[in-house]
């Protein structure tokens, strides 16, 4: 119905590999600039909304992150928000994401895989830097003996679970490789807590913020305006999963960001469907 609305006056070209509509008719005053559309059917398309003025809306086709070809780091995209996920991710227009969903969508493990990709093979980024929100079930973190990586030691386990993932996709080298590998990983990856951030400003990072949904607005505020040139960063979060006391879903820093950046050209924003867990896993978050 769509393409009906659009069809007449629509003018398409090709540019680069990829294919551009402009479009004029009802509906497209309502999309976003990096909006996502999609059409299922025998005229199966991916696009997002490239640019606006006016009525008129520019879509670009996407990237196929789920074609072999085009993998990332060993990974491809399993279902379309994925791979609109990694059309943001990988995109060095895009200095800001934020990626929702449950847990086992594939937030991390997208974000990791384009992140290692674009530090060690295209060299896009100098390092990766990973921050959450610790928000500790009993004392706080800084009590504990240790260095901070050590701290934050007991919030990386998903993070470690999933550099398995990627390490076992690199499959060359056996075992020397894979530890070989990991390290090489290990040594671009910064795990710092959220004090470690305030007054300084990252330059050619990619900046992870895990579990964002744990932020308040004002600490999202200041862990974003420390972004300097050249830096990307993608906030992760589940807002159905708040684990501070005093933060409600309204008032969690992700989805006031999410709202705030609505629009701009330079930030785009995904919530990932449908788990790719097992069926046991599935059906657990439904019943349970």
């Amino acid at each position: 119905a769509f393409w009906e609305a659009n069809g007449k006056d629509m003018e398409s070209w090709k540019q680069e590999g990829r294919t551009y509509y402009r479009l004029s008719g009802p509906g497209t005053a309502d999309l976003l600039i990096n909006e996502f559309v999609y059409q299922e059917g025998e005229q199966n398309l991916q696009a997002w909304v490239h640019d606006k003025a006016g009525r008129s809306v520019t879509l670009e086709t996407l990237t196929d992150f789920g074609h072999t070809k085009n993998n990332v780091w060993g990974i491809t995209a399993r279902n379309r928000e994925q791979n609109f996920a990694l059309n943001l991710l990988m995109n060095p227009e895009i200095d800001f994401v934020t990626l929702l969903g449950q847990a086992g969508t594939g937030k991390t493990l997208l974000t990791l895989a384009a992140s290692l990709t674009q530090v060690l093979e295209t060299k896009r980024y100098s390092e990766i830097i990973m921050t959450r929100v610790t928000v500790p079930v009993g004392e706080d973190i800084g009590f504990l003996p240790g260095t901070e990586e050590e701290k934050m030691a007991p919030w990386m386990g998903a993070l470690e679970d999933n550099l398995d993932v990627l390490n076992g996709t690199t499959g060359e080298g056996g075992e020397w490789g894979r530890a070989a590998t990991r390290d090489l990983i290990r040594s671009r990856i910064k795990i710092k807590s959220l004090n470690f951030m305030r007054g300084r400003t990252f330059i050619n990072k990619f900046l992870i913020i895990d579990e964002a949904q744990n932020l308040t607005p004002k600490q999202m505020k200041t862990l974003i305006t420390r972004a300097g040139p050249g830096t990307k960063v993608v906030c992760l979060g589940n807002i159905a999963q708040i684990d501070t006391p005093y933060l409600t879903e309204g008032a969690s820093g992700l989805t006031y960001v999410v709202d705030r950046f609505k629009g701009w050209p330079h930030s785009g924003h995904i919530t990932l469907q449908r788990g790719e867990r097992s069926r046991l896993a599935d059906h657990a978050a439904e019943v349970l």
